[in-house]
C-alpha cells in the first residue's frame, strides 16, 4: 500500500534548502525584507540626526542588524519582542563594558561577556541572540567604544534599540501584522464556577504539554501558550480533514428569524421568547447584518436594539461545519449567523445544529443504551 506524500517535500538532496520557519511565506519574507530597509535606513538617519555624525560614536551599531532580522522576520517570537531587543541588547552591551573593565585579555573577556550576557538575559527575561553580538562589540569596540566606556549600552545601543522598536512598532501596525505578539487569553469559564471550561475538559492540558516538553528536554522557540494554541489548532484541522465534507450551509437553519436594527427592545425580547433561541440576527433596511442581541444584550436600557447590539460571529456556507467548534465552545456565542460576501443573511447555526451533525459523525455502538423519554 503506498501512502500519499506531501508536495512540499522534495528528494532529500534539496532539503536543505527548504523553508525552516512554519508558516513562512514569500509575502512575509517580502515584508520583512522592506521593513528591515526601512527601519535600520531610519534607525541610522535618526541617531545621526541626534548625535550628529562622526568617529566619535556610531550612528548605528551591528547588533541591530541582527535585531531587525527578528523584528520583520519572526516578529511573534518570543526573541523578537520589546523587551527582548531593547532589554537584550543593552543589558548584553552592559556585561561586555564590565568584562572589558575587569579583564584585560580581550579572548578571555569577550568569552565571559557573553555568558554573563546569556545569564543576564535569562534572569531578566529578556533573552535576544543579538545580544551575544551587543557583548563582543562592547569588548572588542576600539577606542571609540572604550572612550564611552558605560555610556556605551545606553548610547548608541539603547538609544539604536528604542527607535528600531519604535519603527517596528509602526510598520507592523501598518502593515496588519500583529506586534507585539499578544497570546489570545486563554479559555475561561464564563460562568464563574470552578469547572474548566468545556473547550479543555476533553483532549491535552497544560500539564501534557509541561510534560511533554520535559521529556524531549529541549527549548523551543515558541511560547508556551502559543504552543498550546497551536495544537489545539491541529486537532481541530484533523478533525476537518477527517470528516471536512459536512458544510455550514449543510446544517445550517434557513428560515431566520431576525430583526432590523431600529426595533424596539420589547420586540426583540418578544421573538427571542416566542422562538426559544437565543441569539437574534440584526439586519440594517438593506438586509444586511450589522450585529446580534440576545436577552443579555436587551438588559441594558436603550430605546432601539441598534445601540445594544454586540459583533456576530459569521461564517460562510462552504467553510467545513466543524470549523465552528471553537466559536461556539467558547462559553459566549451560542449561534453562528452565515452571510454572504454581500453580509446579507442566509443561514444561522446554532450550537444544537453543530451538536446534532457532530452526533452524526461518532461511530455507532451496537451496544448503545436508547434515549429515555
Amino acid at each position: 500500500m503506498q501512502y500519499p506524500v506531501s508536495p512540499k517535500v522534495g528528494p532529500s538532496r534539496f532539503r536543505l534548502f527548504s523553508p525552516i520557519l512554519a508558516g513562512a511565506t514569500l509575502r512575509e519574507r517580502l515584508i520583512a525584507c522592506l521593513g528591515a530597509l526601512l527601519a535600520i535606513g531610519l534607525t541610522g538617519v535618526i541617531s545621526g540626526y541626534m548625535f550628529g555624525q562622526g568617529p566619535h560614536l556610531p550612528l548605528i551599531v551591528a547588533p541591530m542588524g541582527a535585531s531587525a532580522v527578528l523584528l520583520f522576520a519572526v516578529p511573534a517570537s518570543p526573541l523578537a519582542q520589546p523587551w527582548s531587543i531593547i532589554g537584550g541588547n543593552t543589558i548584553s552591551a552592559l556585561m561586555g563594558i564590565i568584562a572589558a573593565y575587569f579583564i584585560r585579555d580581550p579572548i578571555i573577556a569577550t568569552g565571559v561577556g557573553v555568558s554573563l550576557a546569556i545569564g543576564a538575559m535569562s534572569f531578566t527575561r529578556c533573552l535576544h541572540p543579538p545580544g551575544g553580538a551587543a557583548a563582543l562589540t562592547a569588548v572588542l569596540g576600539g577606542p571609540v567604544v572604550a572612550g564611552w566606556g558605560f555610556l556605551f549600552p545606553f548610547v548608541p545601543v539603547a538609544l539604536n534599540s528604542c527607535i528600531l522598536v519604535g519603527l517596528g512598532l509602526l510598520f507592523h501596525k501598518l502593515s496588519k501584522r500583529n506586534y507585539p505578539h499578544v497570546v489570545p487569553k486563554p479559555a475561561e469559564n464564563t460562568h464563574q464556577t470552578i469547572d474548566l471550561p468545556s473547550a479543555v475538559r476533553v483532549g491535552f492540558r497544560e500539564e501534557d504539554v509541561d510534560a511533554a516538553l520535559e521529556a524531549l528536554d529541549e527549548t523551543f522557540d515558541i511560547d508556551r501558550a502559543d504552543l498550546s494554541r497551536l495544537l489545539q489548532q491541529v486537532e481541530l484541522q484533523a478533525a476537518i480533514r477527517s470528516n471536512g465534507k459536512i458544510s455550514c450551509a449543510d446544517i445550517m437553519s434557513r428560515d431566520v428569524i431576525a430583526i432590523g436594527e431600529a426595533s424596539e427592545p420589547d420586540a426583540a425580547r418578544h421573538l427571542l421568547l416566542k422562538h426559544n433561541i437565543r441569539t437574534l440576527p440584526v439586519k440594517d433596511p438593506e438586509g444586511r447584518l450589522v450585529g446580534a442581541i440576545g436577552l443579555r444584550e436587551l438588559s441594558m436600557s436603550t430605546e432601539t436594539i441598534g445601540h445594544a447590539i454586540s459583533r456576530p460571529a459569521v461564517a460562510r456556507p462552504s467553510d467545513p461545519a466543524l470549523s465552528l467548534l471553537p466559536v461556539l465552545t467558547d462559553g459566549r456565542t451560542h449561534a453562528v449567523i452565515i452571510v454572504d460576501d454581500d453580509y446579507r443573511i442566509l443561514g444561522l447555526i446554532s450550537q444544537t445544529d453543530l451538536l446534532s451533525a457532530v452526533a452524526r459523525l461518532l461511530p455507532k455502538e451496537d451496544n448503545a443504551i436508547p434515549a429515555v423519554a
